[in-house]
């Protein structure tokens, strides 16, 4: 879909133009691919200073009532029921065969539960999440409230003497605050591997709220085209790409999110299968590469063991600005995953050498 006539909009839609950012569809919506600057202007901009993103296309709801956290535990194998007020997670939606639904992040406010969830995913999330409620739990979705992600080592500097309450954050913490006298609930966390903040703010108050942050020292606008090379850099998953209803956590190396209790209940769907892969290994594991020389690898790009057969697939890759060469991950079959192990990667036909490499590419660095 070239048009951007039929998409949705966010709150931010005529400031991204007003910036000059250059709008492209995506998950059903328009939105900045790049600002004039560049995305790798942009990128390196990120990683030396701070960078502003548009993530208002993403699924937020809360969900309240007694037993939400329990009632969450349904579909997810994340411990919900440890989170501490005024703290966040990570956690992965389940198939009951065993795949990943969808990645989200669940944040205790007290009184309630405040979920993220991917754009091209949030209705049937918020549907999954709504079945079998029990009596008194309800799912509210919040789609007049806008996301805004504050990310790059200068974040805190720019930020805290507007917003201490939002530095006074350890990474996934999560609170109340204002700024530029808008009322937002900000945790510091993020999809760059750099410190930062992911924002909630009213849709009406968002505008306003973007140019306050994009006033600060040191900020700039970034678009989809920087998130996604800092995220590969990062090691992050994207849905779709790198994780969807055919891999499960054991492959995807996401055991961590799942909760100790939630591995030795084994109540969660999907939990056979990982109960095997995790006891006999899986047949194919995600995998970082790096690919010798200078030409990067694409996305559903073959992988063969040199001079051999298909042994996997990449499943993001691209240039690395800050890496300063190419990088991509994949899944290769398990025999083939060690670090270091040589592979061939076949592109335009041709085997281009690469090697496992450990994930992230570029060191996290989140305020712990």
């Amino acid at each position: 879909m070239a048009d951007t006539d039929q998409l949705l909009e966010t709150p931010l839609g005529g400031l991204h133009r007003e910036l000059g950012g250059r709008m492209v569809p995506f998950a059903g919506y328009a939105m900045p691919v790049q600002y004039p600057a560049g995305i790798l202007t942009e990128h390196l901009h990120v990683r030396s200073q701070a960078g502003l993103f548009d993530v208002s296309h993403m699924g937020q709801a809360e969900l309240v009532g007694e037993g939400a956290a329990a009632a969450l535990e349904r579909v997810t194998p994340a411990d919900v029921q440890a989170l501490k007020p005024g703290r966040q997670r990570y956690g992965l939606l389940m198939t009951p065969t065993g795949g990943i639904f969808d990645d989200f992040m669940v944040a205790n406010l007290g009184d309630r539960l405040f979920l993220v969830v991917n754009a091209s995913r949030k209705h049937e999330d918020f549907a999954l999440i709504e079945q079998g409620l029990p009596a008194g739990v309800r799912l509210n979705r919040l789609p007049d409230r806008a996301l805004l992600a504050l990310q790059g080592p200068g974040a805190a500097a720019a930020l805290g003497p507007v917003a201490p309450a939002l530095t006074a954050l350890t990474f996934m913490g999560i609170t109340a605050a204002e700024v530029a006298g808008v009322p937002i609930l900000a945790s510091r966390s993020g999809y760059t591997g750099e410190d930062g903040w992911e924002i909630s703010a009213p849709a009406e108050q968002a505008e306003a709220l973007a140019k306050a942050l994009l006033a600060l020292p040191g900020v700039m606008p970034a678009g989809l085209g920087a998130r996604d090379s800092l995220r590969l850099e990062a090691g992050l998953c994207l849905y779709g790409s790198d994780i969807d209803e055919t891999t499960s956590p054991v492959e995807a190396a996401l055991v961590w999110s799942i909760g100790k209790r939630r591995r030795m209940a084994w109540d969660f769907p999907g939990a056979e299968r990982v109960r095997e892969e995790l006891a006999n290994g899986a047949a194919r594991v995600r995998v970082g590469l790096k690919p010798e020389g200078r030409q990067p690898a694409r996305g559903h790009t073959a992988i063969h063991a040199p001079g051999g057969g298909a042994i996997g697939e990449i499943t993001s890759g691209g240039f690395g600005p800050s890496l300063g060469g190419p990088m991509a991950m994949g899944y290769v079959a398990r025999d083939h995953a060690t670090d270091g192990t040589a592979l061939d990667l076949m592109v335009r036909g041709k085997p281009l050498a690469a090697r496992v490499a450990p994930m992230p590419f570029v060191p996290h660095r989140y305020a712990r």
